[in-house]
């Protein structure tokens, strides 16, 4: 197996070239009416059988790799995570089949220890795997979902809003009253047997789920280690929009991707890249590499392979970076592997279709810089913590709207622009400032 990894190609990375910016939307626009990303190609994309799974794994592994220098990752920068106590027992209420929605991997990272909420938004969740059952029987399982959610509400309530930060208080309870009123909402939907309704209406409930569960967020949680106190730090969560002019396809034209970028689980890593957005280093770049496994993208035009300090004159590269449930702070500088942590469950997991991460050099671990990479799967593949990547790579976001649509970009789309269009105020030391 080793020799058959060094020998995969890693000629995946091409220069980019520059095209002008243009107006950012926020859909993805099409050449006819044929809405594929609703078709059962999409729905199937993914799945392979398990022969193939290892094999899968262990070359996508192999084959994540930026060729930039590294830097000298300090002896202890995990020692102080280590000795941090747990801060919630979430991944008791998230057991079971691996999470693979976006939004609900990004509820269960918020670094919060209220039970009481947790209690309510899992039956919520659950609504997902209640809609797999066929036809209108759903709607019973739905029904029950709601009705243990709201009971968990009502018992909980007093709870969840002595959990609310001080400056947050009025924004939690307009958001209990928002979910009260949804749930009889879809309450209703259960009665008409209106099925179709149900999944619009639980995204929405959740949305106010998830707005409960930021406001009980007070400042950002934690110090990050002393040697990349000065980097640019994404102090809490950024939304970007990512507008990609797909070339040479029949159904889709344009598309506007939503990414989550999670400031809470890796400030280093999501606050480099806001950083990059901000100075518009990808605005006018190709996509590099889209083999099936992965879309990529981040290299340069010219001999270096990562973003170059205009202030150094040198590779500007991150740290490794890995937040793992039950700690108050990231490790640093090293894999799960190599600190033996072999069953730690990572808070942001590569589960969903669309997750985002940094590439580094294979055995470097302190070399990302400005490669970044969509992951193009399903977690029945690799799940949680028993794959080749949890615990190796960086992940700091994940794309939220119009995911589907990743599979179809190809080496040579052109990323248009990617704006930040909420959460910049949470970007400190931002170099873009000071280089303007």
């Amino acid at each position: 197996m080793a020799a058959s990894l060094a020998s995969l190609p890693t000629s995946h990375f091409v220069n980019s070239s520059r095209f002008p910016r243009r107006r950012i939307d926020s859909y993805c626009s099409k050449k006819n009416l044929e809405v594929r990303c609703c078709s059962s190609e999409y729905n199937q994309r993914g799945i392979f059988s398990s022969v193939k799974e290892c094999a899968i794994s262990l070359a996508l592994s192999a084959s994540l790799i930026a060729s930039v220098p590294s830097i000298v990752s300090p002896p202890n920068a995990y020692a102080a995570a280590a000795a941090n106590p747990a801060i919630s027992d979430v991944s008791v209420l998230i057991s079971g089949p691996p999470i693979k929605d976006p939004g609900a991997l990004l509820r269960y990272a918020l670094p919060i220890d209220n039970k009481a909420i947790r209690e309510v938004q899992k039956p919520l969740e659950d609504i997902t795997d209640s809609l797999k059952i066929a036809g209108l029987k759903a709607l019973d399982s739905v029904e029950r979902n709601v009705r243990q959610a709201n009971r968990s509400l009502q018992q909980g309530k007093s709870m969840i809003v002595a959990g609310f930060a001080e400056s947050k208080k009025e924004h939690g309870n307009e958001m209990i009253e928002k979910l009260e009123a949804g749930m009889q909402d879809m309450l209703q939907i259960v009665e008409d047997r209106k099925r179709d309704a149900v999944a619009p209406k639980q995204k929405q409930i959740l949305q106010y789920v998830g707005g409960i569960e930021e406001d009980m967020v007070d400042g950002f949680p934690y110090e990050v280690p002393e040697e990349y106190r000065n980097m640019p730090l994404l102090k809490g969560r950024a939304t970007v929009d990512m507008k990609v002019k797909i070339k040479d396809n029949p159904n889709v034209e344009d598309c506007v991707f939503r990414i989550v970028l999670d400031g809470y689980n890796a400030p280093v890593t999501a606050g480099n890249f806001v950083d990059l957005v901000e100075r518009h280093f990808y605005d006018g770049m190709e996509i590099q590499r889209s083999d099936g496994f992965v879309v990529q993208t981040g290299d340069p035009e010219g001999p270096a392979e990562g973003f170059i300090d205009p202030s150094t004159e040198k590779t500007r590269t991150v740290p490794l970076e890995i937040m793992v449930t039950g700690k108050k702070t990231p490790f640093y500088g090293s894999t799960l592997e190599e600190l033996g942590l072999y069953k730690a469950q990572v808070m942001l997991p590569f589960n969903a279709f669309g997750t985002m991460a940094m590439a580094r050099e294979e055995f470097e671990n302190d070399s990302g810089s400005s490669q970044v990479f969509w992951l193009l799967k399903e977690s029945e593949l690799t799940p949680s913590n028993s794959n080749i990547l949890d615990g190796r790579y960086a992940v700091f976001g994940y794309v939220t709207q119009n995911e589907d649509f990743l599979a179809d970009l190809k080496v040579g789309d052109v990323i248009e622009s990617i704006q930040v269009v909420s959460g910049l105020e949470n970007l400190a030391n931002p170099s873009y400032k000071i280089a303007a």
